[in-house]
């Protein structure tokens, strides 16, 4: 949680008069809301003899969902999807789904992520709400920024961290830089499986359901 805050003794109670136009209260996300297209990632990733390069096109799809509480704590956020082919390829390379949350009374990021190959992670980070750049990060082993993977992967490539870092561009695009942290059967050194995309808008977001009502 931010500096210096605190919730209330009652843990039930939802806040009253909450702002139903999640668009207006992303903070740092704002920018990131709508479907976005990279058409020149790059990715590191292991491979038998060594680290291999490969390009990738990629398309983001981030759509503001209801406010949601917890009681006293409040949430504004993104529902998320990302689809990676190879460049002139049809095949998924990459899916992943989740949430970018932003929790105004503190200052909280966090970021969900699950892949079809029976991995999910949670990372989370702190910002302003005005910040043009911010990291999150998980670790294996945390119950509060963890990562949970299926049993071949946590003995052949076992993930021990994740750090994400997300920086705003005047031109109205997004880059984000990632870095997965692995532990490969058979190698003593860790493996640093990186992800860099830089996205233009495509599209606009569509208002949440609540906002759209009223």
């Amino acid at each position: 949680m931010g500096a210096g805050h605190t919730y209330p003794d009652d843990i039930f109670s939802e806040g009253e008069d909450i702002d139903v136009d999640t668009l207006a209260n992303l903070g740092p996300l704002r920018p990131m809301a709508g479907i976005w297209q990279g058409l020149r990632g790059h990715d590191v990733k292991p491979e038998a003899d060594g680290p291999a390069e490969q390009r990738y096109v990629e398309r983001i799809e981030l759509q503001p969902i209801d406010p949601q509480s917890n009681g006293p704590q409040l949430f504004y956020g993104l529902l998320y999807h990302v689809h990676i082919t190879k460049p002139d390829d049809v095949e998924t390379y990459h899916s992943q789904v989740g949430y970018w949350l932003w929790e105004p009374a503190t200052g909280t990021l966090i970021h969900t992520l699950t892949i079809p190959r029976g991995q999910t992670a949670l990372a989370t980070g702190h910002a302003t709400a005005d910040a043009r750049r911010f990291e999150l990060e998980a670790r294996r082993g945390s119950t509060v920024n963890g990562i949970c993977s299926n049993p071949f992967l946590e003995r052949a490539f076992r993930t021990d961290a994740f750090r994400i870092e997300v920086t705003i561009h005047d031109d109205g695009r997004w880059s984000y830089a990632q870095d997965t942290v692995l532990s490969i059967e058979g190698q003593s050194e860790p493996f640093h499986h990186t992800d860099r995309n830089t996205l233009t808008k495509i599209g606009e977001a569509t208002p949440n359901p609540l906002a759209r009502a009223r």
